[in-house]
């Protein structure tokens, strides 16, 4: 075992492998029906053996879960059936002891209604915790604001009957916002974010970090005043707790979101956003341009910053950062059923959204793990989980983790009516043939697959995962080509995302005398020299090449 040691390099995000996952839904030790700390903890060495380095963790605070845990309603504890701090430190403990590090879900926005600090407030008006909240006696205030959650909230008002006020708030009505021009809400969560730096979190993933300020003319998002809260924040961290990192949730265009990074004194990481549903965009385009005009426009970024790159998460497939023309042709392409549809996205996991084909599932992993920015997988998407439409909200994305054929795919003992929610029985993704243990058999399961991706990318792990990009030109827009380059390591990455075999010319006369080399599987290809190289790849295919000096290619290397 790899203890987590305050030497290691404070880059070590750039070269992480992040794993989302939730409390309730991995394993369940007691059977109750629902996921808990002492579960995850069982499970530590299954990840480990999957390659994931960080577990990014879902809220598990305490809360009503209106909202699945988002809308909080006791930041220094934890939901009572996830179980208490002894189990969550047992679980931190043991995952610092095998090398992976933890990082939590941080909400900061809002709060749930049931907050202490919210139920002072409409109690007592005359409190200070009345200020904790944003008020006004009408609904005109930051009018033009646009409601993040269209398929339930008409306003981002609430009218409180005891205070005969509304108060604010950008997601659901139940979630006031916290008023963060009061220098109280700002203190106390720099303590919440003390409190469990303090039992030895790696970070934080920020929720919905755009939104912390409210200005009269402005749509309320990416305002000064939040960039400079955030600053306090990482500065905070840098000085009392160094190692570790924030992570933001930030769905803004690239120009907006690059900004969080500030200088380098905000941020160390953000979800690429505009990245994910170009990616799927692409794919159905057989076009591979609006990958690479996305990600021209997201970089680049400061030298310690990172993207994190993700296909799916516990949230819809956003598609409020592309056109309504990109948002029409996603729906028709990936989400033909109403119900697979929520708010401005797409409520599926990702082998369902793909109908479930291997060489796209395939395509679409070896595309994060060789793009600039850390990889984060969805639990359950390592085996091709599927997903239930027909559960409320987010639901159908959040069911629980299969980990064999036994009865509730294994993941609890409980009565199947007991359970938090059903597991799949769907016959193309049914638990009895899509779990951990069956799929752990097989060498040929995916799986197997992104266990063997995952070491293979450790292996090229500064190139691939810290590495600047260039992309190639040529005239096959079926085909990604691009370089990867760190400190001389130089790997050429190709991609063919169309459903038909193809072939591309590339002029690599500037690598004129190294000879390509396929990382997965060690064959040499012949060595680059004047003329155009040739290169043929099956439908959905692709290679990642180190380019090596010939005299490196010895012994393994040789074909």
């Amino acid at each position: 075992m790899i203890e987590i040691s305050d030497e290691q390099d404070p880059l070590w995000y750039r070269d992480a492998v992040f794993y989302e996952v939730h409390v309730k839904t991995f394993f369940d030790s007691n059977n109750d029906g629902i996921g808990d700390f002492t579960g995850i903890t069982m499970k530590l060495d299954y990840l480990r053996d999957l390659g994931v380095t960080c577990i990014w963790l879902l809220p598990f605070y305490k809360s009503p879960l209106r909202d699945d845990g988002y809308d909080i309603s006791d930041y220094y504890s934890i939901q009572p059936e996830y179980g208490n701090l002894s189990d969550f430190k047992v679980f931190l403990q043991e995952a610092h002891a095998r090398g992976i590090r933890v990082i939590a879900d941080l909400v900061l926005n809002h709060i749930s209604d049931q907050n202490a600090w919210f139920q002072e407030a409409i109690r007592n008006p005359q409190s200070p915790k009345k200020d904790w909240f944003v008020w006004s006696d009408t609904e005109e205030k930051y009018k033009g604001v646009r409601i993040i959650f269209t398929d339930t909230e008409t306003s981002n008002w609430a009218w409180e009957p005891h205070v005969k006020q509304y108060y604010w708030h950008r997601f659901y009505s139940h979630q006031p916002d916290l008023n963060y021009d009061n220098p109280e809400v700002r203190e106390e969560i720099k303590n919440v974010i003390r409190f469990w730096c303090k039992l030895g979190i790696d970070g934080f993933r920020c929720d919905a970090v755009p939104y912390l300020f409210e200005r009269e003319g402005t749509n309320c998002e990416n305002l000064p005043e939040t960039h400079a809260y955030f600053k306090e924040i990482r500065k905070l961290m840098d000085s009392e707790f160094p190692g570790t990192i924030l992570l933001a949730e930030a769905n803004q265009w690239p120009s907006e979101a690059k900004k969080y990074f500030g200088d380098e004194d905000e941020f160390h990481m953000a979800f690429n956003f505009p990245l994910m549903p170009r990616i799927f965009i692409s794919l159905a385009r057989e076009n591979v341009l609006p990958i690479i005009n996305i990600i021209k426009e997201t970089l680049p970024i400061p030298a310690t910053c990172d993207w994190g790159i993700f296909l799916r998460n516990h949230d819809e497939l956003t598609l409020e950062m592309v056109s309504d023309e990109d948002r029409d042709f996603m729906y028709s392409e990936y989400a033909k059923i109403p119900k697979m549809r929520l708010n401005l996205g797409i409520r599926r996991r990702l082998a369902p959204l793909v109908d479930n084909d291997r060489a796209s599932l395939e395509l679409l992993y070896a595309l994060i793990f060789a793009i600039p920015g850390s990889p984060i997988i969805y639990y359950g998407d390592e085996i091709g989980m599927g997903d239930n439409i027909y559960l409320g909200d987010r639901n159908g994305v959040r069911t629980p983790m299969q980990w064999s054929y036994d009865r509730n795919a294994g993941f609890s003992k409980a009565d199947n009516e007991a359970l938090y929610a059903p597991v799949i029985i769907n016959p193309n993704f049914h638990y009895e043939s899509v779990n951990v243990e069956s799929e752990s058999r097989l060498p040929t399961s995916l799986l197997n697959w992104i266990k063997k991706m995952i070491r293979v990318r450790k292996k090229f792990t500064k190139v691939l995962g810290r590495g600047e990009i260039r992309f190639l030109e040529h005239n096959n827009r079926r085909v990604l080509a691009y370089i990867r380059e760190y400190e001389g390591e130089k790997m050429l990455c190709l991609f063919n995302i169309s459903r038909k075999h193809t072939f591309v010319e590339l002029d690599l006369r500037e690598f004129a005398g190294t000879r390509p080399v396929e990382a997965i599987t060690e064959a040499a290809f012949p060595s680059i020299g004047e003329l155009p190289y040739f290169f043929t790849l099956p439908p959905k295919s692709f290679f990642w090449l180190s380019l090596l000096d010939p005299s490196e290619v010895k012994g393994e290397w040789e074909t």
